[in-house]
């Protein structure tokens, strides 16, 4: 038998942290952490595993024979098993091997707190501490100014497997993301960047979003640091980072987190509350202390550990209900018998709360799909305390309407305009996302209708649109340049499509709107308050146009919004406009660096013909399928 030294890292007080669901730096003491005892170098291991009569650490170090080096229980109840084991280093691959008491079932399993793992299929955890100096100390000196809710977010959603590939197919690395992508988003002029979720997960085709390994950055593309560099690097360039965070289900893999000790550790024992029926995978007990813990704790190593500056928490319709996707009699009402999931509700407030507590000038995003009340509330008034909600209906009715043929448009002006009657309800995220380009649903671009010159004039007037409408703004990658056939993650995006002056016209269009976005604080400062939007028509059905102001906190920057939903151009259309005596031009979508047919309007002189309930009026242009901002 190996020799394994029995030693804590754990005091009485993180005990009492643990088992109150109070402990949110989990990560500092269960897993694998190098140490040295007693002049010994080695590894220490914690792992919670209840149920079990024996733990032992099997790996290349000891043959992966089971019971060489067993853990010890600790005396407190606590269910945590613990060791060090000297000589064990850097890089040694391991899993945990536990004897339950439930029936003297055996199960292997990786470490769920492991700060690296095998590359998949391979499902081992691997021993690793981090060596990596991060240089973005100006980003985090003034992250709190740049990520707030009243600064502009213009995110570019990134799944790393498929953004670009080298030859023969083969991923990019972590490191050369960190030149390429970074280069690229800085040159777009997005301001933060999403990725899907890069935790560690097996099965390539659930995107990321089945996960194994919580603390991992995925083996696909290097190593822990390797993805350091990347944000480092992105914060170098004044680069947002947002991460996809996946605490509504995971998967039943052997060597994951389900059936740990032999009985329903994590996942909610009954099936009702346990398991997903759309997903086949495993629900977390957000009723109980230590799972609570575990998860928070996760949420706070990346920001703290990997300096990420928002997480976008997948999901949360499906852990707020408990009839979510079930039948009548598959699911069981709350005390109160309602269908809210009352132990998740107090889990998100928990988790926000500790969030915005701990971490200056980082934001947490819901992917929330239904009008479930205040989720981007504060807690003390009743809400969930996210900082944003996807705005879901808006994406959806904004895309049912693009899809219309333009001559019936003007019988679903409402489709556009009934998101104004509860946009400041939320703090609302426009999202293009990746599930709108899978799944049959085709591409952004062929969700258009019309021939060639109006599908991309089209295109061009959605994110328009989008970008002017109130909220913050998020486009899945492709979407930018006008990328043809829908997401494929077992490719690159369509990179040689930008050979073409329609696409690479898309892409100019979307870095100049991005520069706009930026440089208007008409377009931002009030982004979640009714004070910074105003109609000035929304009734021209007839002609299917909107006219509408944004407002920041100073008037003088107020921009006036003008959109032409059909491609007969619109000259000399009169709009009313606030007290000014000049418009200037700040943005066209028709522009023919664009691709479009290049309608601009010059120097444009208001007058007193009192028009839309103003007292002064101008003529004005609005191109054919296209947007005109003016100043």
């Amino acid at each position: 038998m190996g020799q394994v030294i029995s030693h804590s890292l754990f005091t009485d007080f993180d005990i009492d942290l643990f088992k109150g669901g109070k402990h949110y730096r989990l990560y500092e003491k269960m897993g694998s952490h190098l140490i040295e005892v007693d002049g010994k170098k080695g590894t220490y291991f914690a792992v919670w595993a209840p149920s079990a009569k024996a733990v032992s650490v099997v790996g290349d170090f000891n043959y992966w024979l089971e019971g060489d080096h067993p853990l010890n229980v600790r005396w407190d109840g606590s269910g945590i098993w613990e060791g060090f084991i000297p000589e064990v280093d850097k890089g040694t691959k391991y899993k945990y091997k536990i004897h339950s008491h439930q029936n003297d079932v055996k199960t292997e399993k990786a470490d769920p707190f492991a700060r690296y793992c095998e590359h998949p299929p391979n499902t081992a955890s691997v021993v690793w501490d981090s060596k990596h100096q991060w240089k973005d100390d100006k980003w985090m000196g003034y992250r709190a100014d740049k990520n707030g809710l009243d600064k502009p977010f213009s995110v570019y959603e990134v799944h790393l497997g498929s953004w670009k590939r080298k030859e023969g197919n083969q991923f990019l690395s972590y490191l050369d993301l960190s030149k390429d992508l970074v280069r690229y988003v800085k040159e777009m002029n997005f301001t933060h960047v999403e990725f899907m979720p890069i935790m560690e997960y097996p099965y390539d085709p659930s995107w990321g979003y089945q996960l194994t390994g919580y603390f991992a950055p995925t083996a696909r593309f290097g190593k822990p640091d390797d993805f350091k560099v990347l944000v480092d690097m992105l914060h170098q360039n004044d680069i947002g980072v947002i991460l996809d965070w996946v605490p509504s289900h995971f998967p039943e893999d052997a060597h994951g987190l389900g059936f740990f000790d032999g009985s329903h550790l994590y996942e909610h024992p009954d099936r009702r509350k346990g398991y997903h029926p759309d997903w086949k995978s495993l629900i977390f007990n957000y009723g109980r202390n230590e799972v609570r813990a575990f998860l928070i704790s996760n949420a706070l190593f990346w920001l703290d550990q990997y300096h990420a500056d928002a997480l976008r928490v997948d999901a949360v319709a499906s852990m707020l209900y408990l009839d979510y996707s079930r039948e009548d009699g598959e699911w069981e009402p709350n005390i109160y018998g309602g269908r809210e999931n009352l132990d998740t509700i107090s889990f998100l407030k928990e988790l926000n709360e500790e969030i915005y507590r701990s971490f200056s000038g980082v934001q947490t995003i819901a992917e929330e799909s239904t009008s479930f009340p205040m989720v981007s509330r504060p807690i003390d008034i009743g809400g969930l305390g996210f900082g944003m909600k996807w705005m879901m209906g808006w994406m959806h009715d904004t895309l049912e309407y693009f899809k219309k043929e333009p001559i019936y448009r003007k019988h679903h002006q409402n489709d556009l305009t009934f998101s104004m009657t509860y946009a400041f309800t939320e703090n609302f995220m426009l999202p293009f996302s990746h599930d709108e380009v899978v799944y049959g649903k085709q591409s952004l671009l062929y969700r258009m209708p019309g021939d060639e010159w109006q599908r991309f004039a089209n295109l061009r007037l959605l994110f328009g649109f989008m970008y002017t409408h109130p909220g913050t703004n998020l486009v899945f990658m492709g979407g930018e340049f006008g990328q043809s056939s829908e997401w494929n993650f077992e490719q690159s995006l369509d990179w040689h499509l930008l050979e073409h002056e329609v696409h690479s016209g898309v892409q100019t269009m979307v870095k100049d709107l991005n520069q706009l976005y930026k440089n208007s604080p008409a377009l931002y400062e009030k982004q979640f308050s009714s004070e910074g939007f105003e109609w000035i028509d929304y009734e021209d059905h007839e002609n299917s146009v909107l006219l509408y102001i944004r407002k920041g906190h100073d008037a003088k920057n107020d921009v006036i919004v003008a959109c032409n939903f059909t491609p007969i151009p619109r000259e000399k259309y009169r709009i009313g406009t606030p007290k000014t005596t000049k418009l200037k031009e700040l943005f066209n979508s028709d522009l023919k660096k664009y691709g479009g047919s290049g309608m601009e309007n010059k120097a444009l002189k208001t007058s007193k013909i009192p028009w839309h309930g103003y007292e002064k009026s101008v003529e004005i242009t609005i191109p054919p399928l296209g947007m005109v901002i003016f100043q």
